[in-house]
Formats: structure tokens, sequence, C-alpha cells
């Protein structure tokens, strides 16, 4: 639930912040994860930025709201872990706007992962994939998951997804989850598949730990059908848990950028 102040008419705006792509897919997430937000917020302004590739950029974005006299905002990054655009990327942008955008407050929130909402979303995106009834205790028994993400050259965000499929298998009942990589680390997700078979895994899933479509996310499937994973889940994009997860983001950077009442 959002801090009272927040839902008793001191909202700053939310600025989802989500990284780019020339692929259209990714903005189309986007403006989904928007969609389901503002429908979770009533009340508060939800935009959109993109850091590249997309628009509007993130100072685009935050001129728009200073103009509309918007004066309080909060920057939500659209990020699974907190890697080089949480650390360096957004907050430069943010700073950068600050400066030129005189009576315009931006508070960054925090990164959506890690979070247990994202496990859950995560099994959502399976069951709809087709795993699960009628015998869910079976088949998780007999099921290898690899958790596949983008990779990056930050050792944080990857060690944060060596450590979310530990923590998946330890509280589920799958057979064993393995990280894989798109980018930047091994393992691939082929070889990560490969490994579950030979570790005796008699069905392998593929459950992308990414928010939206795009080059990389696509290296993810074609690595599933190289060895030949036999359940691929959709992208996380707009489920449930990403829009609750981003409103708890903004509710706990939101208590901390609105004055006191009165």
């Amino acid at each position: 639930m959002l801090n009272a102040r927040v839902s008793a008419g001191f909202s700053p705006a939310l600025l989802l912040t989500a990284h780019g792509s020339r692929d259209p897919r990714h903005a189309e997430t986007v403006a989904a994860i928007r969609a389901g937000v503002a429908a979770a917020l009533p009340g508060v302004r939800v935009e959109a930025a993109f850091l590249d590739f997309d628009a509007p950029t993130v100072h685009g974005a935050l001129a728009r709201l200073h103009r509309d006299g918007v004066r309080r905002a909060v920057a939500v990054p659209l990020l699974l872990s907190r890697a080089f655009h949480a650390k360096h990327d957004l907050p430069a942008v943010l700073a950068e706007a600050a400066a030129e955008l005189p009576g315009l407050a931006v508070r960054q929130a925090g990164v959506l992962g890690p979070d247990p909402l994202l496990l859950d979303g995560l099994e959502r995106r399976l069951a709809q994939a087709g795993l699960g009834a009628p015998r869910l205790g079976e088949e998780r028994a007999e099921t290898g998951v690899v958790l596949a993400a983008a990779g990056s050259t930050d050792p944080e965000a990857n060690a944060v997804l060596v450590e979310t499929a530990r923590e998946w298998e330890r509280t589920t009942g799958w057979c064993a989850v393995r990280p894989a990589f798109a980018s930047a680390t091994p393992p691939r997700t082929a070889d990560a598949v490969r490994a579950l078979r030979a570790e005796g895994a008699r069905r392998v899933a593929v459950a992308p730990f990414v928010l939206a479509p795009g080059r990389l996310p696509d290296r993810i499937l074609a690595g599933a059908a190289e060895a030949g994973a036999e359940l691929v889940a959709p992208v996380l994009g707009a489920a449930p848990e990403v829009v609750r997860l981003v409103a708890a983001r903004y509710a706990e950077a939101s208590a901390d950028a609105v004055p006191a009442a009165a």
C-alpha cells in the first residue's frame, strides 16, 4: 500500500526509466507496463522514458513534466539488477536534469530485483507456457529450469542472477535451476540446457529473466532451441508482479520525496 501522504494528494510523478532498444517490441512492452502501473496507482501521473534508442529520453520526459508544473518525480528504473545503467547512466541523467530544470526534485528509486515477486512472475510465465497442471508436483521433480538473463559486464548484476537461481531452486520443487547469460559471461543458455540434461533432468524449461523482447532475449530463445529445451516461457513484461514491484519501489522512494503534511 502507498504511503498515506502519497495517496492524499502529495503524489510525485512516476517516471518509468527503461534501457531502450532498436526492437519496437521493447517500447511496446514498456508501454504495457506503464499502462498497468497507471491503473494500479490512480491519481499518480505515470510516464515512461528511455536511456537510449527510443523516445522520449529521460531528460526530455522530465523537461515535459517541468513544463507541466510538476515539481516532484520518482524515477523507477525498469531494471532487474543494479548494473551500469542504474549505478551511472541514470544518476548522471537525473543530475543533469536537476541542474537544468530548477524547482524539479527527482529521486531515483531502487531497481526491481532481487525480490520474491520476480520469482512469482517467473512461475506465472512458466505456467502460461504450459508447465504445471495437472501433475505440477511430478513435473517439478523432473524439470530443470534455466534462468536466462541478458548478462552484464558488472559482476554484481551477474551475481544477483546466480543468487536468484539458487533461491528459486531452494524454495520450489524444481529438480535444479541454473543461471545462464546471453552476453558478457558464460554459461550460455544452450550450455545450461545441456548441463541440466547431463545432470539427469528429464525435461528442461527456459525462463527468460528479462522484462522485454529484444536482441539479447532473442539469443536466449535461440539457445533454448539449439539445445532442445522443451519449453520456453515468455518474458516477464507487464506481469502483475512487475507492476506491483514498480508500485512498491515508487512508494518506498516517495516516502522521502514528498513534503510532510501540514
